[in-house]
């Protein structure tokens, strides 16, 4: 197990440094316009850019960028400076994490919540009016997307615009935990419902399909066989084997959404690093861009490697060398 750790430590670290070299090929060297005259601003003299262009190291040849752009993010996470505000990035996103980490870890609470138990009693109630209704439902959560949906929730609920009485106290407004719990939870509530709906829709119709599948092995079979509970051989042997290909997906989800929920945290306006990026890309703001997608990739890689490791322990059959 520990060789194997150290093998997919070292495969992260690799996968790191190549998404960096491809986003600052990207954003840098690629005809993709002058980042000097992108930061230097509206109509720049030629002094002005050769001085920008020199600050930026622009003028140094395009592998001794990369050593000073890349010793600059691992040495002090340093993402250079924002073009349009002149803020440090890793600023930025430290300030924006805890928001978008408020929205991911609880979305995560509520489609696990939801789609796990649809899922489950799905699967023990295959082919009845119960799975129909349930993975019926489940069809069309998906096929609402994420900005559809917090748009109509804010048409009914939100603090302005809504047409329903207050149901979700601060709807369409964010505010900090460390502001105000009651009213962070309040103000995440809706963003949260809507974000886990297809979440919870896809993962109930994932560990129906995989559980349906493992109570029919041998091993299920067995265990009935020995007498044991019908409650302890769905609980403790069939949703534990069938529930592996969840926890991959599961670790891929929360990487990415940390990574910025780009739509979410635009329509209800929460200031994350999905939102960040957004307003970036809008702008054209190199460094912000670049900073949010290696932010995101560090996420994604790294709850890859937690997942591969968890496997170990969930599934006993699975084991590395």
């Amino acid at each position: 197990m520990g060789r194997y750790i150290i093998r997919r430590t070292l495969w992260v670290v690799l996968l790191l440094l190549i998404v960096s070299a491809v986003t600052f090929l990207i954003f840098f060297v690629l005809p993709s316009g002058d980042p000097a005259a992108l930061r230097a601003g509206k109509s720049p003299t030629p002094e002005q850019l050769a001085q920008v262009r020199h600050t930026l190291g622009l003028d140094k040849p395009v592998y001794e960028q990369y050593w000073i752009f890349i010793k600059g993010v691992v040495l002090h996470f340093d993402f250079g400076y924002s073009f349009q505000d002149s803020q440090p990035v890793r600023q930025e996103i430290f300030q924006r994490l805890p928001a978008t980490a408020s929205l991911t870890l609880g979305a995560v609470v509520v489609w696990l919540l939801i789609g796990l138990p649809i899922g489950v009693i799905s699967a023990i109630k295959s082919r009845t009016f119960i799975d129909r209704l349930s993975m019926g439902g489940a069809l069309l959560a998906i096929s609402a997307p994420v900005y559809w949906l917090g748009l109509v929730g804010l048409f009914f609920f939100s603090n302005d615009i809504g047409r329903v009485a207050k149901i979700f106290d601060g709807a369409g407004t964010y505010v900090p935990f460390s502001d105000n719990p009651a009213h962070w939870f309040g103000s995440l509530l809706l963003p949260w419902l809507v974000l886990a709906a297809s979440f919870a829709a896809f993962y109930a119709r994932l560990l129906r399909s995989n559980l349906v599948d493992t109570m029919s092995q041998d091993y299920i079979r067995t265990a009935r066989a020995k007498g044991l509970s019908e409650r302890v051989v769905i609980w403790r042997h069939a949703v534990r084997a069938a529930i592996t290909p969840i926890v991959t997906i599961l670790g891929l989800d929360i990487g990415v959404l940390l990574g910025g929920a780009i739509l979410t945290e635009t329509v209800f306006n929460i200031p994350g690093i999905g939102r960040y990026a957004y307003d970036g890309i809008i702008n054209t703001d190199l460094p912000v861009i670049q900073g949010t997608v290696l932010f995101g990739a560090f996420f994604i890689v790294v709850a890859n490697l937690v997942v591969d490791i968890a496997y170990a322990f969930l599934d006993p059959r699975v084991r590395y060398s």
